[in-house]
C-alpha cells in the first residue's frame, strides 16, 4: 500500500525551504525503527508537496507515529487513478499541541524542529515502540519549549538551567496554561540535595486529564531543576531518563572563541557529557542541536563520543544542516548510549 503526508505550510519562509529535508529524515528515521524497507520519495500531488512512502502493514504504533511527525498536515492513502484518500491521525495528545508555541521569546527554538529531534531521537532508541510514556530531558532547557513538547505529546520531563528568570517565565506560563485549560494538576516547590553536598530548587507539576485520571495516577509529570547542567551527575539518579535533548546556545551575541581554547558550546557540551551518558537508560538517545558556525558538527560529534556515547554519522543522520538566518546554520548529532 502507498501513502502520502502533506507538509505543513511554515510562516518562517527560510525554514520552510529546509521543511521537505528536514521531514525526510524524520520519515526514513521512523520507519526504519519499524522496519519498513524501501526510502521514502517527495512528489508534489495537485502542486503541494507530499512525502510519499510504501508499507505492506500499518500497526497502530507506526501509524500513531506517522501521524506525530512534526511536519504532518494529513495523512493520505494512495488510490489508483491518482486519487488519494485522507486518513484520520492518531495523535493521542496529553495537553495541547500549541503549548510549545504559544510563549515567544528572542532565541526560541523552532517548536517543528524540537519535536522533530524529540521523533528522531525516540525512533533511534531501544523505546522506538514503547507504549507508555517515556522521561524526556533537557539539561538547558530556557524557557522550556522541549519540556512542552514532551509533555504534549504525553511523555514526562526535566528540564535543567541556571537562568533563574528563563525557568520562573516557564514556570508562571505553565501555571497559566494549565489554568486557562482547566487541567487537574499539583505544583509544588522545594529543593534537591545534591550528591557530595549543596541543593537546587525544583517545582514539580503533576498533570491529569480528569478527576478520574488524577485519582487514578494516569498522570504526567514536569520538573524544572535551577541548577548547572554540569551537575547532572549530582542531581540525578542514573538510568533515570530515555531521552535527552538539548538546544546548545548559538554564540551569536557573544564570541564563540576564547583565544585558543574550546569554544563557548563545545565546553558546555563537554561539560554534561558526563552527565548525560549516565543519567540515560541503556537504549537511550540524545539529540542536540547547535549552530554550525561556532561549532562544528565533527566536534559536536566528538564531545559526545568521548562522554562514551554512540554518535550516529551515517546518513540519513549528517543530513540536519540548514540556514536558519545570517548568523546561524542549524545542525544536530543524535547519539545512543549503547552500554
Amino acid at each position: 500500500m502507498r501513502y502520502a503526508m502533506l507538509l505543513k505550510s511554515h510562516a518562517n519562509a527560510r525554514y520552510r525551504q529546509s521543511l521537505s529535508q528536514l521531514a525526510m529524515i524524520e520519515l526514513q528515521v521512523i520507519l526504519k525503527a519499524w522496519s519498513v524497507e524501501g526510502e521514502p520519495g517527495c512528489e508534489m500531488l495537485g502542486s503541494e508537496p507530499f512525502l510519499v512512502f510504501e508499507c505492506d502493514t500499518m500497526p497502530d504504533g507506526l501509524w500513531r507515529a506517522l501521524s506525530r511527525h512534526s511536519a504532518c498536515c494529513l495523512l493520505c492513502e494512495m488510490l489508483d487513478g491518482g486519487l488519494i484518500r485522507p486518513l484520520a491521525k492518531k495523535t493521542d495528545l496529553f495537553l495541547p499541541e500549541e503549548l510549545p508555541q504559544v510563549l515567544k521569546y528572542k532565541g526560541k527554538t523552532n517548536a517543528d524542529f524540537t519535536w522533530m529531534l524529540l521523533n528522531c531521537a525516540r525512533a533511534v532508541s531501544a523505546f522506538a515502540k514503547s507504549e507508555g510514556p517515556l522521561t524526556v530531558l533537557d539539561p538547558i532547557c530556557g524557557k522550556a519549549t522541549t519540556l512542552f513538547c514532551a509533555m504534549s505529546h504525553g511523555d514526562h520531563a526535566i528540564g535543567v538551567d541556571r537562568d533563574d528568570k528563563a525557568l520562573t517565565e516557564a514556570d508562571t506560563y505553565f501555571a497559566r496554561s494549565l489554568k486557562f485549560n482547566r487541567l487537574k494538576h499539583k505544583r509544588s516547590t522545594g529543593s534537591q540535595t545534591l550528591t557530595g553536598g549543596g541543593h537546587v530548587r525544583v517545582t514539580d507539576y503533576t498533570v491529569a486529564l480528569s478527576s478520574e485520571g488524577q485519582k487514578n495516577g494516569e498522570t504526567r509529570n514536569l520538573r524544572l531543576m535551577y541548577g548547572d547542567a554540569g551537575d547532572l551527575c549530582r542531581m540525578m539518579k542514573p538510568a533515570s531518563c530515555h531521552l535527552i535533548i538539548g538546544d546548545l546556545p548559538y554564540g551569536v551575541q557573544h564570541a564563540p572563541q576564547e583565544g585558543k581554547g574550546l569554544s563557548s558550546p563545545e565546553r558546555l557540551l563537554r561539560r554534561m557529557g558526563e552527565g548525560c551518558m549516565t543519567v540515560l537508560k541503556p537504549g537511550g538517545a540524545a539529540a542536540f542541536s547547535f549552530n554550525a558556525y561556532t561549532l562544528s558538527r565533527q566536534k559536536a560529534a566528538q564531545a559526545l563520543a568521548d562522554a562514551g556515547l554512540t554518535v550516529l554519522s551515517q546518513p540519513p543522520f549528517d543530513g540536519f544542516a540548514h540556514w536558519v538566518e545570517q548568523a546561524v546554520e542549524r545542525d544536530a548529532v543524535i547519539a545512543v548510549k549503547t552500554k
